[in-house]
């Protein structure tokens, strides 16, 4: 990723731990919400993987051609499983954003920073600045779940961690505004 280091590694910290929790949230509740979780697992070590900063590792081509088989097979899985729940349709454009981010990270890929001085790569404005809208409304929207209810204030001392829905929200939420961070450097 390029930008600054401090914020990639931040970043990576996030991602990881986000894709950490949604591991221990695999264990508990619905087969369904098992395999949602699953696949935000993914999601969260695979932007980790990617956020790394340029200044520390920069991934060969064969590494981003990777990302990207890996992230279309998840967007395909995706696509398929949006037959179920819309909820899979985010699942969907989270993994093709990340196929996106993985072409324009290829050095010689064509795109808006090509020409500039110490960018090898780039993005096409356009799309790029499609998905920023598209994961700033999803940023909006799950934060807005999150805000506190009158009448709430129910017992959560009863409910395991790994099937708390608020931490779900928080887990997307997060993943959410790194995708849109990411989306930035593109």
């Amino acid at each position: 990723m390029h930008g600054p280091v401090l914020p990639g590694w931040l970043l990576v910290a996030l991602c990881a731990v986000t894709g950490s929790y949604c591991l221990l949230r695999m264990r508990s509740g619905s087969a369904p919400a098992r395999k949602a979780a699953g696949g935000e697992a993914v999601m969260g070590f695979g932007m980790a993987a990617m956020a790394v900063p340029a200044a520390f590792l920069t991934p060969p081509p064969w590494m981003l051609t990777g990302y990207a088989m890996i992230f279309g097979g998840a967007a395909l899985r995706a696509l398929w499983l949006a037959r179920g729940g819309a909820h899979h349709l985010h699942h969907a454009v989270g993994s093709l954003a990340m196929v996106y981010m993985a072409l324009a990270m290829t050095p010689g890929a064509g795109g808006g920073h090509a020409g500039h001085e110490g960018h090898a790569a780039g993005g096409v404005p356009p799309l790029t600045g499609a998905l920023l809208l598209y994961f700033a409304g999803y940023v909006l929207s799950t934060g807005v779940r999150l805000l506190p209810t009158a009448g709430g204030g129910g017992s959560v001392a009863a409910v395991p961690w790994g099937a708390r829905p608020e931490l779900a929200l928080a887990c997307r939420l997060s993943m959410g505004i790194a995708m849109f961070a990411m989306l930035v450097t593109v």
